[in-house]
């Protein structure tokens, strides 16, 4: 069996039920509208190598949905940044204005 199948079994390499379905079942997460989100915007530079990075957490929903709302914070802020483990980072000293951007946007309990 291939590796990847068997990643998505949950680890299991073989079974005599046959009633047991082949592909795991993915949790859908429903993504909270912005006016319930409530997003914490802080300043971190551990683990950075000195340099300074935004982080958005809070989030709750889907992965697309945080994939969306990190790219909308980077190209208003004009930076880099990526999108991992529920989080958003975005380069740089901008928490000022990622907070303004995301009141704008409907994310009325962001601090």
């Amino acid at each position: 069996m291939p590796k990847k199948q068997q990643e998505r079994m949950g680890g299991l390499v073989f079974s005599t039920n046959r009633d047991l379905p082949l592909h795991a079942d993915e949790e859908s997460v429903e993504t909270l509208p912005p006016s319930q989100q409530k997003l914490r915007v802080h300043i971190e530079t551990k683990h950075r190598g000195g340099k300074t990075a935004t982080l958005v957490t809070g989030f709750v929903g889907s992965d697309a949905d945080l994939e969306t709302l990190g790219k909308l914070l980077k190209t208003k802020c004009g930076t880099g940044g990526s999108t991992k483990d529920g989080e958003i980072i975005i380069q740089g000293n901008t928490k000022e204005k990622i907070v303004e951007i995301l009141k704008a946007a409907g994310y009325t309990n962001s601090k």
